[in-house]
Order: C-alpha cells, then sequence, then structure tokens
C-alpha cells in the first residue's frame, strides 16, 4: 500500500502539503502537520483560548480522517508565541488529550506564519 494523505475538507491548508500522512504496512502512524487556530472556513480566532480549542479540533478531524482519535496520539510538540499562553494551552490540552498520556514537547517561539496567530501544534498518532 503506498502513503495516504489525509486532508478533510474541515481543515482548510494553507499551503502545499498534507495535514497528514498514513505510513503503512504494519504499525499505522500517522504525522500531522502544525495546526493554527483556524474554524472550518479558514477564519482565525481570536485569543489564545479559541485558538487552543480550533488547532485540536483540527487535529482531531485528521486523526478521524485516518480512522483515529485523540488516544492514538504518541507525540504532541506545540508552539507558543508567549510564556503567558502556558496555562492556556496546558488546560486545553487537557480537555482533548487523556490517558495514555504522548510525549510531549513545549517551545516558546518568537512568531509563527502570521503575527496573529498564537500556537501552532503538531503531533504524530500511531495504532498498532
Amino acid at each position: 500500500m503506498a502513503l495516504k494523505r489525509h486532508n478533510p475538507k474541515t481543515v482548510p491548508l494553507a499551503g502545499k502539503y498534507s495535514h497528514g500522512v498514513e505510513v503503512p504496512p504494519s504499525a499505522r502512524t500517522l504525522f500531522v502537520s502544525g495546526q493554527v487556530g483556524t474554524d472550518a472556513k479558514g477564519k482565525l480566532a481570536a485569543g489564545i483560548e479559541k485558538q487552543c480549542d480550533n488547532v485540536w479540533k483540527n487535529i482531531g478531524a485528521v486523526l478521524k480522517s485516518a480512522g483515529m482519535g485523540y488516544a492514538d496520539v504518541v507525540k504532541v510538540t506545540a508552539y507558543l508565541t508567549d510564556p503567558r499562553y502556558i496555562g492556556a494551552y496546558r488546560a486545553m490540552r487537557d480537555k482533548y488529550v487523556h490517558d495514555p498520556l504522548p510525549a510531549s514537547t513545549l517551545l516558546l517561539i518568537s512568531g509563527l506564519a502570521t503575527p496573529d496567530m498564537l500556537v501552532e501544534i503538531e503531533v504524530v498518532a500511531a495504532r498498532v
């Protein structure tokens, strides 16, 4: 089986990439591109809480497209533009990600693709 790309219509593409790539055959692995706080129409939400919520909803849509869910996430990498957002980020992550807990990295960076983007999160999911 060839690599399978997952680009659900509810998660807008902002460039030339796939939101997810599934690697066969024995272990299914899904790499989810960094998601930002846009809604299904591509509109960026205002504020860190709403952006984080949209990010996790977008990740969930990509996971669902692959027949996976949040429980299949094995690695999270999050990028925040301000250390004051850490608490809000963690609270929203905890709303979506539960046991088994994934490996996780949180990075504070000077900026994302546009100045109004406050958070970007990428995940790797796997199902055996």
